[in-house]
């Protein structure tokens, strides 16, 4: 009879007997009677005592071989420990190894750069695999969110014919004769949607190829985005902030001590999570800037990283900004009927210096400007008819919004630098492993 496995998680909450678990090796050390093996598997560790007078010297021989990253199997008797490293001891009966391991070639303080080189091994960390299961955890909670508010999931194409958020940073792909585009986002697609499903929502790769070498890019990140039909700019924003709490609080629920060991603090954040947070207009920022922080942004001016990060010093919360200049968003986000040289858009930004983590708009419905602004920045509007055609055949009200989910889970996570927020992070410098 195949014998029944544990997770290490589920042996300590039987906390005695005898129980089967599995895993890799995480830290080794003992003496010429006993060997003391952490193993671990993907939610957390136990130390497993080997003694030489119980397994004999042939099975002892083997256990004292053993390597960081080594596979097996363990049966024993587990009992609580207060001494060892997770609270859990077990006494090993036996033990089957099923995969060995050379010599791993992660050791303690290597650099950055190295350790990117390794990715493919460095996700055994505990930081990153910690990291990738609050990602998990973030993003079935934001379906969670979208299915209990009436959304419908939408998929669009990741090829596309033409840029939506500046021509300078498409990736150009070979498609048989012809070229194509990497998607900048699902939103042209997206808006087709709502006119059949009403409210839609995704979670897709998006490209850009920025020339950044910052800790806050990358160029292939993911994008979860939501466009709703009859939605204006108010209502989206709000749905944006309800939509960010929702999974945060989600993250808390399940991964208080993951934060913790993280380095977050997680009373914080469940303060900030309770919080309103507040909506301000790009004009009032400026003011804030000029009177708070005695930084000069002229109108006109988009915010760059070191204006978001000053304006944020003020805040303790995500602050969503609105009503930026025209000048400087892109062509589908219309203009404020009240004040022209205002578009109806917006960014959320994060506090601590994390800065832009969502940005939407209402969308345009006027053809004619669109189709002046596009060719103003380069475009030809011949490309974006099936766009248009939107607008000529009842046509409605519609807003949407992008959340960079890497920016989001380094902000909650308190990383350094979004490479640590994906898997496998792909920037200007960097395409592989």
């Amino acid at each position: 009879m195949a014998k029944k496995f544990l997770s290490i998680t589920e042996a300590m909450k039987k906390a005695s007997g005898k129980v089967n678990i599995r895993g890799w090796v995480y830290r080794e050390r003992g003496s010429s009677k006993l060997k003391f093996i952490v193993l671990r598997d993907a939610e957390t560790t136990i130390q497993c005592v080997i003694e030489k007078a119980k397994l004999g010297d042939e099975k002892f021989k083997i256990a004292d071989k053993l390597q960081v990253e080594t596979s097996m199997e363990v049966t024993g008797e587990i009992k609580e420990d207060k001494r060892a490293p997770t609270g859990y001891e077990i006494s090993v009966t036996d033990f089957n190894i099923i995969g060995g391991s050379d010599k791993y070639p992660i050791t303690k303080d290597q650099s950055p750069e190295f350790l990117l080189d390794k990715r493919h091994l460095w996700l055994r960390s505990k930081k990153m695999s910690t990291i990738l299961r609050i990602r998990s955890t973030y993003t079935f909670a934001r379906e969670e969110f979208f299915q209990n508010n009436n959304f419908y999931r939408f998929d669009p194409p990741i090829l596309q014919p033409s840029q939506c958020e500046g021509g300078s940073t498409l990736f150009e792909v070979k498609y048989y004769k012809d070229v194509t585009y990497l998607s900048q986002s699902w939103q042209l697609y997206a808006e087709a949607a709502v006119f059949a499903l009403e409210r839609v929502y995704d979670t897709a790769p998006t490209f850009r190829a920025e020339r950044s070498k910052t800790s806050r890019h990358l160029s292939e990140f993911w994008m979860v985005e939501a466009e709703a039909a009859w939605m204006d700019l108010h209502e989206i924003t709000e749905l944006a902030k309800e939509e960010l709490k929702y999974c945060i609080k989600k993250v808390i629920e399940k991964h208080e001590e993951d934060l913790e060991f993280l380095g977050q603090d997680v009373e914080k954040l469940k303060k900030i999570v309770k919080k309103p947070w507040p909506t301000i207009k790009y004009r009032e920022a400026l003011k804030m800037l000029k009177e708070k922080n005695n930084l000069e942004v002229p109108f006109g001016k988009d915010l760059r990283t070191i204006e978001e990060e000053t304006l944020m010093r003020n805040f303790d919360t995500p602050v969503v900004v609105t009503h930026y200049p025209r000048n400087v968003v892109a062509f589908y986000k219309p203009a404020d009927p009240a004040n022209e040289d205002e578009a109806l858009c917006f960014d959320m930004l994060a506090p601590e210096g994390y800065c832009e983590i969502v940005g939407g708009s209402q969308r345009s419905l006027d053809v004619k400007d669109m189709e002046k602004r596009l060719k103003n920045e380069g475009e030809d509007p011949k490309n974006y008819e099936w766009y248009f055609d939107l607008r000529k055949y009842g046509s409605v009200p519609h807003s949407g919004y992008g959340v960079g989910l890497e920016r989001v889970l380094a902000w909650i996570c308190k990383l350094d630098n979004i490479k640590d927020a994906i898997a496998f992070p792909r920037t200007m410098l960097r395409k592989s492993p």
